[in-house]
């Protein structure tokens, strides 16, 4: 102890004597450092944490796996009432077996009425998370039989409408209108999904429960102790089979999958997730080359102390261990810097994604992060300072100490390692670049795609009605009657209509159609099309452009001739080479309605801009097939927050209880809809700019250093006549000459890692030249300047004054 004691005292002392280069050294690891940990912190409460519930490793979504042929590049699908009933009956991996479904529904209390997600569900669903109440029960099998009106209030919405009193268990609330006892309270840190406030029942009647064909609901579950995901899915293939054969009709060719819960929240985030934990590490690397650098040159210039206390009898262990001492000790200091970096780092990263990023609420720093941070940071030293080390004690002490102060062979040797750490630095700093560049280009690409409509002076109102108010198709033509008639006449709106659902959010309703004149198979063999209900003016206000035909008229209601409007994608399709408009169609989940065409479409992207195949889909008059959930689509002259207010006030007005579930503009929803690759766009890009700085560091510092110590050979050349020009030249030659092999092995080392860029790209190839050579040549020109510095100042060496330095 005494000894590393002594190592400490000396450390100190060192560094107080170079406060520079103490200061440069900790800022550096504390960029590497902090940039890890950070993303580490992210990864680990997104994919590493375990979720909240008992057990939550023995917690599975179970999905149907559709027929590829019918349901090309759909993975996964949700499951009908009756196929869900039999997994449940028969299944016998599973503790307990709950069907879930999403809902927002209107609640009265205390304040004004608000839209909340409700989950509807069966009575498994607490079993099945380990989530039992704090207050109160959950649902009984009973309560599954329609009319037992309870629920269970998650945590927020009990303390926001009855202050977090036990009395609420056993009263009652409204709920779209309706009085509900209040059975339960579940603690938020259980709540699934974490958004969720408030919990029903899932009540199916005995013709709902006979459903097959109709996918509506998820499935989550609770493997029974010792059973693991391989076993149950292995039961669930035999039983998808059983179903198959036993209900050809609907369930041919569907299959089933058990995932994981954390799996299925996060798949999608996890590729970007993982290069980003990549690209940091990349960082990492790139700032211990420049400490080793940095240690390096320092650690040189103590040689004739190393040699004195080798010769005094000090071991080369010993001196090793000293050396490695004054390292860990930079880096923990950095790693205790970076931690600050990491949490404001981490508030930018929360501030940035909002909801987009699952478990976002997970992202803390807490033990592990700092088990992480601190593992990093004796890594980091290590690494950092075992070469420097290894390679001065190695020198031999007569050699040193016969050599005289101003001689330029005295680290002959180590001006290759650290030119091989210059390579190494270019080469990360350029894969790094080129991701962020690829990434950056495929966001450009993303925004300039024509998403069929017109989303700039667009404003949106999602709107849940209840069913129990609004229970028959004339209650709901009429209130959104008189709805869109208040706000059409509100001062700068152009037009405005309603659809169930916005294009590019990816959500809406896919279903078989029946084309007729044509074969109708089975339906589970029937081609789906995307389905969306679209009032009049709709059309104008999204601005979707109209092919052939005409728009949804006022007159297309429910005793009238059922009609659509379908896409350019379905006409070619079904009728390629042929007017679509006078043909007819039925959708097989409303069977005996023939459907005439009356339109045709221009494509949008209803799933997302990245979505390059397009969507067949159906727009069906609202007041042929009304729906409670819609969304009103505003088109304004003026800005469109501006009508914000008017267009509550206009809802008020049509119903005083009916809440707004959410306003925004179509551009935040456009914003929202490439938020994924616009997260992972900017943190590549803040790493790559670290990375690039670093670099920069490292071949300026590597080169400063080596002017250092050959002032005096500088100075000879100039009183031999060498022109300072010349000495520039000299010196940029070779500072650039390990940059531009850098940038080779770097252009290599990029073109292996585009497989792992490939899923995140789009409208550029992962080898796009373009990118790898805007990248190359600004990393050439920042090494450029980073030589052009040190350059300059051998050029203004004066010989008279060098030559008598000692």
């Amino acid at each position: 102890m005494s000894v590393l004691a002594q190592d400490l005292r000396y450390g100190f002392r060192m560094f107080k004597k170079s406060p520079g280069f103490t200061a440069v050294t900790i800022a550096v690891l504390a960029l590497g450092i902090g940039a890890n940990t950070a993303i580490f912190s992210v990864v680990n409460g997104v994919l590493l944490r375990p979720l909240p519930y008992p057990d939550s490793e023995r917690i599975v979504d179970v999905a149907h796996v559709p027929p590829q042929d019918i349901f090309p590049g759909h993975k996964t699908f949700s499951v009908s009432p009756a196929n869900y009933l039999d997994w449940k009956a028969r299944a016998s991996s599973f503790e307990g077996l709950a069907a879930v479904s999403g809902d927002y529904v209107n609640v009265a209390g205390a304040g004004e009425p608000e839209s909340v997600l409700a989950m509807v569900v069966t009575s498994d669903f607490f079993a099945a998370f380990g989530a039992q109440p704090s207050l109160g029960r959950g649902f009984t099998p009973a309560e599954e039989e329609p009319g037992h009106r309870v629920v269970v209030l998650g945590e927020a919405l009990w303390k926001s409408k009855f202050g977090g009193a036990a009395t609420a268990v056993g009263s009652s609330m409204k709920v779209n209108g309706e009085s509900y006892t209040i059975v339960g309270i579940l603690p938020a840190r259980l709540a699934y999904p974490p958004e969720a406030r408030l919990y029903m029942p899932l009540q199916w009647t005995p013709e709902e429960r006979a459903i097959r064909g109709i996918h509506d609901y998820g499935v989550v579950g609770r493997l029974k102790p010792g059973v693991s995901v391989e076993r149950a899915q292995a039961e669930m293939n035999a039983l998808s089979t059983q179903l198959a054969a036993e209900y050809a009709k609907d369930n041919k060719g569907w299959g089933a999958i058990v995932r994981p819960l954390r799996e299925s929240i996060v798949g999608d985030v996890r590729p970007a997730l993982l290069v980003l934990l990549g690209a940091v590490a990349f960082v990492l690397a790139i700032a211990c080359a420049n400490v080793a650098n940095l240690v390096m040159a320092k650690t040189v210039a103590r040689r004739k102390e190393i040699a004195l206390r080798s010769a005094l009898g000090a071991s080369r262990k010993r001196v090793l261990t000293q050396i490695l001492v004054e390292t860990l000790m930079l880096s923990i200091v950095g790693g205790l810097a970076g931690l600050v970096l990491a949490h404001f780092g981490l508030k930018a990263i929360s501030a940035s994604v909002g909801e987009e990023l699952p478990r976002t609420g997970e992202i803390r720093i807490d033990g592990a992060v700092l088990l992480f941070t601190l593992a990093v940071s004796v890594v980091t030293g290590v690494l950092a300072g075992i070469a420097p080390a290894w390679r001065l004690t190695r020198a031999n002490v007569n050699d040193v100490l016969k050599q005289g102060g101003g001689r330029t062979d005295a680290d002959s040797g180590g001006k290759g390692s650290r030119q091989v750490l210059v390579v190494a630095e270019v080469a990360l700093a350029l894969m790094l670049m080129v991701g962020a560049g690829l990434l950056l280009r495929s966001l450009s690409h993303l925004r300039s795609v024509d998403p069929g409509f017109e989303p700039h002076g667009l404003l949106n109102a999602s709107l849940s009605v209840p069913n129990q108010r609004y229970d028959t198709p004339e209650k709901l033509n009429d209130f959104f009657d008189r709805l869109l008639q208040r706000v059409r006449t509100l001062p700068g709106v152009r037009a405005a209509g309603a659809i169930n659902t916005l294009p590019l959010t990816g959500g809406g309703s896919t279903q078989p159609v029946a084309i007729e004149g044509r074969p109708v198979g089975p339906i589970s063999e029937q081609p789906e099309v995307a389905v969306r209900v679209m009032s009049p003016g709709a059309l104008e206000a999204l601005r979707f452009r109209l092919v052939r035909g005409r728009d949804l008229r006022d007159s297309d209601r429910l005793k009238a001739q059922p009609v659509v409007l379908i896409s350019e994608a379905m006409a070619k399709r079904f009728w390629p080479g042929e007017d679509a408009v006078g043909r007819r169609l039925t959708l097989s989940f409303y069977p005996g309605v023939s459907r005439e065409v009356v339109g045709v479409v221009a494509d949008v992207k209803l799933r997302g801009l990245d979505v390059t195949q397009p969507i067949e889909a159906i727009y069906v008059p609202f007041g042929q097939m009304p729906r409670g959930w819609m969304s009103l689509v505003v088109r304004t002259e003026t800005p469109p927050q501006s009508l914000a207010s008017a267009v509550r006030r206009a809802v008020r007005e049509t119903d005083p209880e009916q809440p707004i579930l959410e306003l925004k503009t179509m551009e935040e929803h456009l914003g929202e809809s490439l938020a994924h690759q616009s997260f992972s766009m900017r943190l590549l890009s803040v790493f790559a700019g670290l990375a690039l700085l670093l670099a920069a560091v490292g071949i300026y510092s590597v080169l400063a250093y080596g002017v250092r110590r050959r002032k005096r050979e500088i100075a000879i050349r100039m009183a031999l006549g060498a022109d300072r020009s010349a000495v520039v030249r000299l010196i940029v030659a070779q500072g650039m000459r390990p940059a531009l092999l850098g940038l080779v092995i770097g252009a290599g080392g990029a073109l292996a890692l585009g497989s792992a860029m490939r899923s995140l790209v789009f409208g550029v190839t992962s080898r796009d030249p373009a990118t790898f050579g805007f990248v190359a040549a600004l990393l050439a020109v920042v090494a450029l300047a980073a030589c052009a510095l040190p350059a300059l100042r051998a050029a203004r060496v004066q010989p008279n004054e060098a030559l008598q330095e000692p």
